[in-house]
Parts: structure tokens; C-alpha cells; sequence
């Protein structure tokens, strides 16, 4: 008799941002004259740049012509495009070949693909809070998952100890959802702690566009030795406005081994049997974000929603909120006032502001008495969700 996988039952029946979404639902049924607006979820809401538009035009009429026209392509990525990439790591001072770099559909896709690199039998050492996929994805293969509090004493930055234990590692900074970064030393240590004890780091780079502190690497492998332990996933979804496009990228450094196996030609293995690549026409809008017109896009969009975070900072700071987050990164983690609970705190900003957050409990138990914000909004509608807050407290 078939069997489902049972591992299933170990997740949550519905994802977080599902039941966000039935509050929502429910709230607007009951008050269809009220302006909802959401500073929760993390999504753009800037329009595409037009050197990403031109971009996309360009490809679509490539593909309508005999003589232009392509099919199948690498499976792990267009080589212009993985040579770009590679190339910016270079200009940064990061060595990096090519067949280094693994195209994707966005890093969500990739946080779940890479796990095939790594047996059902080991460990996960995940930060509490943490983005709900690293968790569910290791859940949903059979893994065990040990935690690692961030918290206000550490703030939200936790360090290994001697004793401290997990083969794949998750690392996200700048964090979501606290908006932490680590700074040199901490990533060191970090790095040390995994080639000392045989782990590999999975490092998420999604917001790394959002560093403005020269101490914060935007890279892992800035840290001498990551090439031996990281794994490093980013995205073009926070940068550039992909999130509905869906595109990102991978790097597995050729040299990272473990028990004589190379993860980069195992992953490369891997792509070959489960995906024909990325669209090609993305892979093009890609490459022109790499352009001098497309950095200065990034730059520009970055900019905005870094607006959206000094807008929201100012009012927090007003009332004396305390918060992590908001300056390298685009959310804000806040601590809930007057000692309410998360979901407390969610249905009060919903139902006498009208304003959607994210409780902080739905990242795991130890987000429980916190809320999160994004800064990926309207400036308009930012200043007018601030000036309720301001209203209310």
C-alpha cells in the first residue's frame, strides 16, 4: 500500500502567512469602508525599472526570430548570466568561477532544492525566531531540528558554543524576521565553529542589498574559510522587485566537500535530473540588472523602502518602542507594549488601526511577545499607517 509521506504531520496544518491572510479576510468582510494597509508581508510594491522592462522586450523578440531564437539551455543557469555574477563577486574582492553559481526561481525554491545535497539522518540548527521554510523543509524530509535562541539578551545574534551542535547550520543575515546583521567577528565565529566540526552553512543573503554598515559583510564568503563550510543563496526579489518574476541564484564554491563528495558537482548533478533551468528570458532581465542603469535601479528601489524603515524608526522612537532591525535590513522586530502577546497585538493594530503586522510568534515560540514590520510599502501609505500609530499610542 502506498504511504504519504508522514513527515507531514510534523508541520503546521497552515503557514503562517495563510492564517495572516483569513484575519485579513475576516476583518475586511465585517468593514468593507476601511483602508487596510499592510506593512506585513514581505513584498515590493514598486513597479518594475525600465532596464528591467526593456530587458524582458528584448528577449521576447530574440525568441520570435529563427536566427535568434533558444531553447534548451544550461540547467543550472546561462553562462553569461552565472559569469556576471561571478564577475561581481570579483569586483568585490571574492574570487569566484562561474560553475560556482547555480540560477534559480527565487531563493525560497532553493532553500527547499539544496536539502537534496544531505541525508534524512542529521541535524538542523535553525535560530528561533526564523523564517518558517528552514524549519518546514527539514521537518517535511524526516530531519531532527535543534534550536538556537536570538533573543534580547544576545541581541537576536546568537554565537556557538564548544558544545554547540547541528550539521547544516542556518544563517540568515541581515535576519528575517529581526532585521539583525552580523558583523565580521560574529560571522568568523561562526565559520571557525563549522570547519571545526564538520557543518555546513546555509547562508541566506536575501536582504543583503539593504547593508549600509561597512562592519556587516554582504557576503559570508568575505570570511576567510567559508569556502570550505558555506553555502551562500540570494535573491533578486528584495533588490531589484522580482518577487512576482521569481529569480535568484546559488553558490556552492567548487572546493566545499564533505566525506569525499563535492557538493558543487552534486549539485550540478542534481539540476540535471529535476529542472530544466530558468526561464531564459528572466535570466536576460537578470543579467541587465548587473548593467550601470540596472545598479543604479537596485540603488534606487533599495533606497525607497530604506525611506519606508527611517519613517517608521522616527515614530517607534517617538513612543519609546523597543526594536531591533531597520537599518540593514528591511523589517523592523518589535516588542510588544503593555505586555501583549503576539497575536494580541496583531488583532488590536488590525481592528482599531486598520494596520497589518506580523506576529512574531508565527516565526516560532521564541517570537512570542514580538511583532514585524516591513518597510516594503508605499511612502504614502507608510506615513499614513505612522500617523494612526501616532493617533492611537
Amino acid at each position: 500500500m502506498l504511504t504519504p509521506n508522514r513527515n507531514f504531520s510534523r508541520i503546521q496544518k497552515n503557514y503562517l502567512f495563510v492564517n495572516v491572510e483569513k484575519k485579513i479576510e475576516s476583518y475586511r468582510a465585517r468593514h468593507p469602508e476601511k483602508k487596510i494597509i499592510s506593512l506585513g508581508i514581505g513584498d515590493v510594491t514598486l513597479p518594475l525599472g525600465e532596464v528591467v522592462i526593456d530587458a524582458f522586450h528584448r528577449a521576447v523578440e530574440m525568441q520570435a526570430h529563427k536566427e535568434t531564437f533558444r531553447g534548451y539551455q544550461d540547467e543550472s543557469g546561462i553562462r553569461t548570466f552565472r559569469s556576471v555574477i561571478a564577475g561581481d563577486y570579483a569586483s568585490r574582492g571574492i574570487p569566484m568561477k562561474e560553475e560556482d553559481v547555480f540560477i534559480s526561481s527565487g531563493a525560497a525554491d532553493d532553500l527547499g532544492n539544496i536539502l537534496l545535497l544531505f541525508d534524512d539522518d542529521i541535524s538542523a540548527l535553525v535560530m528561533t525566531p526564523a523564517y518558517p521554510a528552514y524549519v518546514d523543509a527539514n521537518l517535511m524530509d524526516g530531519r531532527e531540528i535543534i534550536y538556537i535562541e536570538a533573543n534580547e539578551r544576545n541581541g537576536f545574534l546568537p554565537f556557538p558554543e564548544a558544545d554547540t551542535e547541528g550539521d547544516i547550520i542556518y544563517l540568515c543575515s541581515p535576519n528575517n524576521p529581526t532585521g539583525a546583521a552580523y558583523d565580521r567577528n560574529g560571522l568568523r565565529r561562526w565559520v571557525e565553529h563549522a570547519n571545526n566540526n564538520g557543518s555546513i552553512i546555509i547562508f541566506d543573503a536575501a536582504y543583503e542589498a539593504y547593508i549600509t554598515d561597512p562592519d556587516i559583510p554582504h557576503s559570508i564568503y568575505e570570511i576567510e574559510g567559508a569556502r570550505d563550510c558555506a553555502i551562500e543563496i540570494r535573491s533578486f526579489s528584495k533588490s531589484a522587485g522580482f518577487t512576482g518574476m521569481r529569480l535568484g541564484y546559488t553558490v556552492i564554491p567548487h572546493e566545499l566537500a564533505r566525506g569525499g563528495f563535492h557538493l558543487n558537482s552534486m549539485y550540478a548533478r542534481a539540476r540535471s535530473t529535476r529542472s530544466n533551468g530558468v526561464s531564459l528570458i528572466l535570466q536576460e532581465a537578470g543579467k541587465a540588472l548587473y548593467t550601470l542603469e540596472g545598479q543604479e535601479y537596485i540603488r534606487s528601489s533599495v533606497s525607497y523602502y530604506k525611506e519606508n524603515g527611517r519613517i517608521m524608526m522616527e515614530t517607534l522612537d517617538v513612543f519609546g518602542f523597543d526594536y531591533v532591525g531597520g537599518r540593514n535590513a528591511p523589517y523592523i522586530w518589535l516588542k510588544c507594549p503593555k505586555g501583549f502577546e503576539s497575536w494580541e497585538f496583531f488583532d488590536l493594530m488590525l481592528e482599531k488601526l486598520q494596520i497589518v503586522g506580523t506576529p512574531g510568534v508565527g516565526f516560532g515560540p521564541n517570537g512570542e511577545g514580538y511583532f514585524r514590520l516591513s518597510t516594503f510599502g508605499d511612502h504614502e501609505d507608510v506615513k499614513e499607517a505612522m500617523a494612526r500609530m501616532r493617533a492611537f499610542f
